[in-house]
């Protein structure tokens, strides 16, 4: 079986067989997908994150499959209705839909209309009219009127029952009506809640209708989570006589049309087990189908997304001045040193109803003195705007810059256990401030200790499959976490749960060995800790750093398995590989060809000259200041024409939302992001926390809606 499951991956990938086999084999003997992608290419052919994240998918899926067949299996066969045929035909099924389809005629029933019949005999009848053997069924149902069939009528309903249960449980019939339903529209109306104040912000779907098969993914998730809430009732809008026509024409093609009276009572079977039995539950299945399709392209935009909000440029270690703004409440304002550690917090009151700017400035500044402060990290929710408008007036060196910080999150961390662990003398507003400014010095190493799905990093993340949704957010953080690469010596537990091969357990032991024994100074040092062995070394050591180690490749993406190719490399130009490290003029004299071996191919080879160049370097971008416009304080400011500079805070299907200085967001749809061409994919234009010039288009002041198109 497992040959069949290889081949329907690498067919539905697009791959090669051999791609996925040895994919295969490496997630059986413990391998991550960043393993596989970073480490392993000539084993997977170069395959990326992408696709070897997809092999994985599915062979958990075809795993599950493979469970269940046996389950199904074992029911037929206490039940004695096991033939090598159905065996076969079981064991080739790729397609869940058609191993149930199988399975449906053998499936323990509650007791139906069908199940009645055949306790009162009528069974013999409906073989009888099915199989087109009886040439007058009005004649041959007299035959079984007894006292429990009291009319011949009713014994042919009976049998009828019985053919209609017979005809829902083929598998044929069944794919014939997906068939049929798949292209179909599927309609809306307004449902019973439609009236309610709530159910404004789906008026646009009250008369919906659309193609089943060419409905976006927000579109789907919208008017189906309108359905639940009441708001909305849906329905495909197949017809059935036409529905009917198509089954009993296959029917009669299969074997003969039948006389007119043993066709009316055929026809009839049909046109019940369509409505009855077949049109609800397969529509239902259908529109299932489609939202697992919506599912999955929703979670690749929640993913993208996230993957852009972790590689956010950082500052690096800088002291930091981090602002949790607030009206009332005040601003809590908090210094960190450059390794982030709390040296100071305390309350300032620059806004109404206190106003105390005078104070309040003065407090800035001295702490932007006695403790050096080099970047300014400000929260964008409420009062975000004024804080910063505020910030930009307090004295401070030219040096100081000052930054917006995304507040994502910030609320679930500052009231979670890891905070609590983090900061237990301290109440959630500081904790929440203390997040703001770690974030701006490093994001990824900040944002890990969060729930990704706390990150807001999509519309709809409730509505979608949540165990595919883990799967995928999962797999970003871990993706992210060791491109980028981790500090060994000043990783937390939460960064270094995501190293390939680690987890949390590991963490805890690698965090307790630095304790009791101080820092690294090698990677074969990482084999002291407890209960790390020579598979999880194998995993992790090439994504965790060390920059002063006595070997600079301990700082460095060449793994330790590798080092003796570097060893050789330095040789050949006669000087040592401490040397050849960061030495680019060195490194450019050297023919990758020249050190292929049996297990380092070209791939790798020239990955560990690409790292040699440059050593252990950060991936991400550098963080940029930005300021909105200053005219711009509420929506009333707003006027079609208008240019602004803008922040991306979202990104979905349909298009980008942008923060332009005031409490509602704009959205630049697909349609107005290209110049002169249509836009399919906006994360492909755009970024998270891109910042961006836009022009106005519309404003609606009723809605709260700022249209926008993007300039630059």
């Amino acid at each position: 079986m497992k040959n069949l499951y290889i081949k329907t991956i690498a067919d539905r990938l697009s791959i090669a067989e051999w791609q996925v086999e040895n994919c295969m084999k490496l997630f059986e003997d413990g391998a991550t997908i960043p393993f596989i992608c970073r480490y392993r290419k000539e084993k997977t052919g170069g395959l990326d994150e992408v696709a070897v994240a997809e092999i994985r998918h599915w062979t958990d899926v075809f795993s599950e499959m493979e469970k269940r067949k046996e389950s199904i299996l074992s029911t037929i066969s206490e039940a004695g209705k096991l033939t090598e045929e159905l065996e076969a035909a079981i064991g080739a099924c790729v397609d869940s839909r058609e191993l149930e389809d199988i399975y449906l005629p053998f499936r323990p029933k509650r007791r139906t209309r069908a199940t009645v019949a055949k306790e009162a005999g009528l069974e013999p009848l409906a073989d009888g009219i099915y199989g087109l053997s009886v040439s007058d069924p009005e004649k041959e149902a007299g035959k079984y009127v007894n006292d429990k069939v009291h009319s011949a009528e009713e014994a042919l309903s009976g049998a009828r029952d019985i053919i209609a249960e017979r005809i829902n449980e083929t598998a044929s019939v069944r794919e014939t009506v997906r068939g049929i339903l798949r292209t179909r529209r599927l309609v809306s109306r307004p449902g019973k809640n439609a009236g309610t104040p709530e159910a404004q912000k789906y008026k646009g779907y009250f008369n919906f209708s659309e193609p089943l098969a060419h409905i976006a993914s927000h579109r789907l998730l919208a008017v189906l989570r309108a359905e639940d809430e009441g708001v909305l009732s849906l329905k495909i809008d197949a017809d059935p006589e036409k529905c009917g026509n198509k089954l009993y024409y296959d029917f009669c093609h299969e074997r003969k049309y039948p006389d007119r009276k043993l066709g009316e009572q055929i026809r009839a079977a049909i046109d019940d087990a369509y409505k009855r039995l077949l049109e609800p539950s397969i529509s239902n299945e259908v529109i299932r189908e489609a939202k697992e399709k919506a599912d999955v392209e929703s979670i690749k935009v929640f993913g993208e997304n996230l993957r852009q909000l972790l590689l956010a440029p950082p500052v690096g270690q800088k002291r930091v001045l981090a602002i949790d703004p607030g009206f009332r409440t005040g601003c809590k304002v908090v210094c960190l040193d450059s390794s982030g550690n709390l040296l100071h917090y305390e309350t300032i009151f620059p806004h109404p109803p206190a106003s105390e700017k005078v104070k309040s400035i003065r407090a800035v500044s001295e702490m932007i003195d006695k403790y050096d402060i080099e970047v300014i990290a400000i929260g964008n929710g409420t009062a975000g705007r004024e804080t910063e408008e505020f910030i930009r007036r307090v004295p401070k060196p030219s040096s100081v810059k000052v930054f917006q910080v995304s507040e994502d999150g910030a609320s679930v961390y500052s009231a979670s256990d890891v905070a609590r662990e983090e900061f237990p003398d301290y109440d959630v507003t500081v904790r929440g401030a203390v997040s703001i400014g770690r974030r701006l010095m490093d994001p990824l190493a900040e944002l890990v200790k969060i729930d990704p799905k706390s990150l807001g990093v999509g519309q709809y993340q409730h509505d979608v499959d949540q165990t595919l949704l883990k799967e995928q957010l999962d797999n970003t953080v871990e993706s992210c976490v060791n491109s980028v690469g981790v500090n060994l010596n000043t990783a937390s537990r939460h960064l270094l749960s995501y190293v390939s091969g680690i987890g949390p357990a590991l963490a805890d032991n690698i965090i307790q060995y630095r304790t009791e024994n101080g820092a690294f100074r090698s990677r074969t040092e990482l084999k002291n800790v407890r209960r790390l062995g020579d598979k999880a070394f194998e995993q992790c050591a090439g994504f965790l750093r060390i920059p002063d180690a006595e070997n600079p490749l301990d700082n460095s993406a060449v793994h330790p398995e590798a080092y003796h190719i570097v060893e050789k490399m330095a040789g050949s130009l006669g000087v040592t590989a401490k040397q050849l490290v960061a030495n680019a003029e060195l490194c450019s004299k050297l023919h990758a060809e020249d050190f292929i071996e049996q297990d380092f191919g070209l791939p790798t080879i020239h990955d560990i000259l690409k790292e040699l160049v440059k050593p252990g370097r950060d991936p991400r971008e550098s963080a940029a200041e930005f300021s909105f416009s200053e005219d711009i304080h509420t929506i009333d400011d707003l006027a079609a024409g208008m240019e602004l500079p803008g922040i991306v805070t979202n990104i979905t299907a349909f298009g980008a939302f942008v923060d332009i200085g005031i409490k509602q967001n704009g959205l630049i749809h697909v349609s107005q992001m290209g110049k002169g061409r249509r836009v399919d994919n906006p994360a492909a234009v755009l970024k998270l926390h891109q910042h961006v010039i836009v022009e106005v288009l519309s404003v609606d002041t009723d809605r709260n809606r700022i249209s926008l198109r993007l300039k630059s």
